[in-house]
């Protein structure tokens, strides 16, 4: 299973599912992207996942595709 830079998993992510994510098979990864601040604040914190950054949760995730509430339940 592959997972986005997001946390979602790319089996179920909307962008994906609608057949809209940029990346294609690859899924979401740390790089410059206009599309998602997720992916692009990840390759300029130099993480691979946003919830492995210790400012997770944060006003990037809070734009989505995920919950903030979400972000804050896994970050304990």
């Amino acid at each position: 299973m592959k997972i986005g830079v997001c946390g979602v998993s790319c089996e179920i992510c909307p962008r994906r599912l609608k057949g809209a994510c940029p990346n294609g098979e690859a899924g979401c990864l740390p790089r410059m992207n206009e599309f998602c601040k997720i992916s692009t604040c990840a390759l300029n914190k130099g993480v691979s996942h946003c919830f492995s950054c210790p400012e997770f949760p944060c006003e990037t995730t809070r734009a989505g595709p995920i919950s903030l509430g979400f972000c804050q339940y896994i970050s304990g």
